[in-house]
């Protein structure tokens, strides 16, 4: 399955357009790269705070191992601008297209979307899942606040991930430090704030260090 089918007609000129001033008003110049930002200016775009990586993994049958898993995540494609995030999203298959077992990966420049990186091994993620009626909605509406960094304490945020499983969608979004639970549940917070999360939906949490232990993304978690 091609990773770069071009997405059906949800994706209209008219809605990127809205979408690009939505994220444009929510610069924060502090973190840019001077160079970065003043060559991207010059150039007509509109930097992001951030730098992202788009990231794919067809997941593979057997017991996960560190190298394996390594071995399957390819980074697809990065950006640091409004442009260029359109110029790729609008190109990525959506998730009822992809197979499963298959994960996107949408980090932080320089973050490795394993549990072992340096920047994640210390944090966990906010687990929600979805089913695939409306799972490809909550994801872009998550990646929008990503990019336009609207989520609470964005520093501490290091990436998203979407997991394509056979019954459901699975959206997990991981931050730095788990053991800070005020700012473990001030994300929750967040997050349910800005994808207008309905409350029937739940909100689990799992640290990395509970996956390494158990070998295991999804089991064993604790309700928010």
């Amino acid at each position: 399955m091609e990773i770069t089918e071009r997405r059906d007609d949800e994706i209209r000129e008219g809605r990127d357009s809205t979408n690009i001033d939505t994220i444009k008003s929510q610069y924060v110049t502090n973190s840019f790269s001077d160079e970065r930002y003043s060559r991207e200016l010059k150039d007509g775009l509109h930097p992001l705070r951030y730098k992202f990586a788009i990231w794919y993994t067809r997941r593979t049958p057997g017991v996960r191992s560190q190298t394996s898993y390594e071995d399957n995540i390819k980074k697809i494609v990065e950006f640091s601008t409004v442009e260029g995030f359109w110029a790729c999203y609008c190109h990525l298959a959506r998730s009822s297209l992809l197979p499963n077992p298959t994960d996107l990966h949408f980090f932080k420049d320089g973050i490795r979307p394993l549990w072992e990186d340096a920047a994640n091994c210390n944090g966990g993620k906010w687990i929600i899942r979805f089913s695939k009626v409306v799972s490809a909605r909550f994801w872009e509406d998550l990646l929008l606040a990503l990019v336009g960094d609207q989520l609470d304490d964005a520093e501490n945020i290091c990436g998203a991930v979407l997991s394509v499983r056979i019954n459901e969608d699975i959206i997990s979004v991981w931050n730095r430090n788990a053991s800070d639970h005020q700012a473990v549940m001030g994300l929750r917070d967040s997050i349910k704030r800005h994808l207008k999360l309905p409350h029937a939906y739940v909100m689990e949490y799992k640290p990395h260090d509970a996956s390494l232990r158990d070998n295991s993304s999804y089991r064993n978690t604790w309700r928010g």
